[in-house]
């Protein structure tokens, strides 16, 4: 398998990783309050869905979701914003002689922090036409899609042409060479892994806490891999999720937007390709992967069966809340499965 990153120093201590994500988790804190007055100043909300994706009424959702219009959204700002001001300011810290190393690396770090701020300003515009009701779903599906294909297509290109990079691990197998295919799958990956999040942040705290455990889990399979400033980057991105999530428990101060999931789940699907675990993702990011199915599922299930559905509602999060499961239950069970999951995707990580 050829070199991807050159050269894997400096190594940072696990000491500094933790300071760094504690840094991102204080910095998310402290402008919290700031943030949301901003976005209730400028009357930011959420607005409720006026239709279900394949143009049905959405009971389902207007039933358990109704008092949540107008809730302030575009949290996912303070997330990405708190990621690249802790990378900036170490960039900073480092010049200065404050700290040793600085996480602003070209091989570890470039890529992932360019999908993330790249998707995060893609979703940033596609929350305000949204809440500005320009267009009937925002920015509309097609221009999402293809600045979403911009995106990954030049990310693929980069790791396919100049890095040279074209085969997957396997786990208990070895590295399997897929030659030009590796573009292709690149492509898939980002776009896939950064919808499914998108279609899992429906219920308060899901997403975030899903996320949290997810950048978690491929930070210790960094570590382990001896990419310890790609690590120190999960620490940061768990750090900004985890201050967001301290608001965003049921009931939620705000929501994170499509900036936040596009963002976050792109950036998760780059960093799985770049610690070659990318056959992974679908376990430590297996809600994810149920959520975007259960979508698929019921969209299918719609056309070829004259409407009958195979779930009362989808995502599968609504699902449960239809059964009457209640928002928290159906949140702390998926994180529970997730974080199952999750540790059974490092331990094939650490033996595969």
């Amino acid at each position: 398998m050829p070199i991807l990153f050159t050269p894997v120093r400096p190594d940072l201590s696990v000491a500094a990783m933790l300071g760094y994500a504690a840094f991102a988790f204080a910095v998310g804190l402290l402008l919290t309050p700031y943030f949301v007055n901003f976005l209730r100043r400028n009357r930011l909300g959420k607005q409720l869905r006026l239709e279900t994706i394949d143009g049905r009424d959405p009971t389902v959702f207007r039933k358990y979701h109704s008092e949540k219009g107008g809730t302030p959204t575009m949290g996912g700002i303070l997330i990405w914003g708190s990621i690249f001001l802790t990378v900036f300011l170490s960039r900073l810290f480092s010049y200065f002689g404050v700290v040793e190393h600085s996480l602003l690396q070209r091989g570890q770090v470039y890529l992932p922090l360019f999908v993330l701020l790249a998707l995060g300003i893609l979703g940033a515009v596609d929350d305000y036409l949204n809440i500005a009701g320009i267009g009937k779903r925002g920015l509309g599906w097609l221009p999402k899609l293809f600045f979403l294909l911009l995106v990954s297509g030049g990310c693929a290109l980069w790791f396919y042409w100049k890095l040279g990079y074209n085969e997957i691990h396997v786990p208990f197998y070895g590295s399997f060479a897929v030659g030009w295919w590796y573009i292709p799958i690149f492509i898939f990956i980002i776009i896939a892994t950064a919808n499914a999040v998108n279609f899992t942040d429906g219920l308060d705290g899901l997403a975030s806490g899903l996320l949290l455990i997810a950048f978690l889990s491929f930070g210790v399979l960094a570590y382990i891999e001896n990419l310890s400033v790609l690590a120190a980057f999960c620490a940061v991105c768990a750090g900004a999720i985890a201050a967001f999530l301290w608001h965003n428990v049921p009931p939620a101060l705000f929501f994170m937007g499509d900036t936040g999931s596009l963002a976050l789940g792109g950036a998760l699907g780059v960093i799985a390709l770049m610690t070659d675990e990318v056959l992974l993702l679908p376990f430590i990011g297996f809600i994810f992967v149920i959520e975007m199915l259960s979508v698929i599922i019921q969209l299918t299930s719609k056309k070829l069966r004259g409407g009958k559905k195979v779930f009362l509602a989808a995502p599968i999060h609504h699902h449960f809340e239809a059964l009457e499961w209640g928002e928290s239950k159906v949140t702390m069970r998926f994180w529970i499965i997730g974080a199952f999951f999750a540790f059974l995707g490092i331990i094939l990580g650490v033996f595969g």
